[in-house]
């Protein structure tokens, strides 16, 4: 097994290498206003994550990403300022008309607001929009689960799940994002919408790499891999206060594969947050190393095809 910082040579291969980023973020500070980045909370998942908190531009994204062969990108909303979330949106169009990406866009709306159909019309008016990510109400540890179960804006809440339903009506899909306890929850919503895609991201963040924490998140992605409207973003592998290594994360990368099938897996960055553990090219050198059993159409299904399927590239 390679060591943490080890990684074999793949710069031939990586020129070679066609890549969608399922997942990335841009911003401008100066023009927006993103609550966490203009408010430093250390009870983040990401830790310290001062370094992220200046301007993230196109420009940025592609000196990351000097050296791969990017064929094209998916901006996911970043927390903008959601009283006016459409800004975020339109901006992020400017960025695309300017710099030839992203190539597709996931906004954000409230599912159980009464004006979130009203928002979501506003968001379609840009035609890169695919989808949206509206993460509901979640619990801070898996001890307090069941006390936000059926509250205003969790997945149980029935003007929730009418404004979910939203997305069959206009055909997007809904970058899911909840912490691994709440997976299984998730997958309850997945099974009472079967024609709506759903991508769930950041692997489901298995934070708790403890026999008991990965039994947890064990049950729930296998929950969501029997729903098969339900693709994976291998992304976001970070523990807190540990660096990322090849070890440590192989075996959950490994097991969602074999869960999921190589069909519903999908490449993604999440630049610039991730780079507060690895650099771009790192990130996909390691993931060639885990994958390197894996057949040249399989790679290609995991680096490039199915995210343009998906968002529909």
């Amino acid at each position: 097994m390679k060591k943490s910082n080890e990684v074999i040579d793949h710069e031939e291969e990586l020129k070679e290498l066609k890549i969608i980023d399922a997942h990335h973020h841009l911003w401008d500070l100066n023009k927006n206003y993103y609550p966490w980045l203009a408010n430093y909370d250390p009870n983040t998942f990401a830790g310290d994550y001062r370094p992220l908190m200046r301007n993230y531009y196109p420009e940025d994204y592609r000196n990351d990403s000097c050296g791969l062969n990017i064929l094209a990108t998916v901006h996911c909303e970043a927390d903008h300022d959601y009283t006016c979330e459409v800004k975020e949106t339109a901006w992020v169009h400017e960025q695309a008309k300017r710099a030839g990406f992203p190539n597709a866009v996931i906004a954000h709306i409230w599912f159980h607001k009464e004006n979130s159909e009203e928002i979501l019309k506003q968001h379609l008016e840009f035609p890169l929009v695919r989808g949206i990510r509206s993460k509901p109400v979640t619990a801070s540890s898996p001890k307090l689960k069941n006390t936000v179960k059926g509250v205003s804006g969790s997945m149980q809440d029935d003007k929730w799940l009418k404004g979910f339903s939203l997305l069959s009506k206009y055909n997007l899909s809904w970058d899911l994002r909840v912490p691994y306890w709440h997976l299984d929850e998730a997958a309850e919503v997945a099974k009472a919408f079967p024609h709506t895609p759903i991508v769930l991201n950041h692997l489901g963040f298995p934070w708790d790499r403890s026999d008991e924490g990965l039994s947890v998140w064990r049950k729930g992605m296998q929950a969501l891999a029997d729903c098969k409207n339900v693709h994976v973003k291998v992304s976001e592998l970070c523990v807190r206060n540990q660096p990322w290594t090849i070890e440590s994360n192989m075996p959950v990368i490994k097991e969602t594969i074999d869960m999921f099938g190589i069909e519903r897996c999908m490449f993604a960055s999440n630049f610039p947050v991730a780079s507060l553990k690895i650099n771009y090219k790192t990130l996909v050198k390691n993931l060639l190393v885990i994958l390197s059993d894996m057949t040249n159409e399989d790679r290609e299904k995991f680096f490039w095809m199915n995210a343009k399927k998906f968002y529909r590239i």
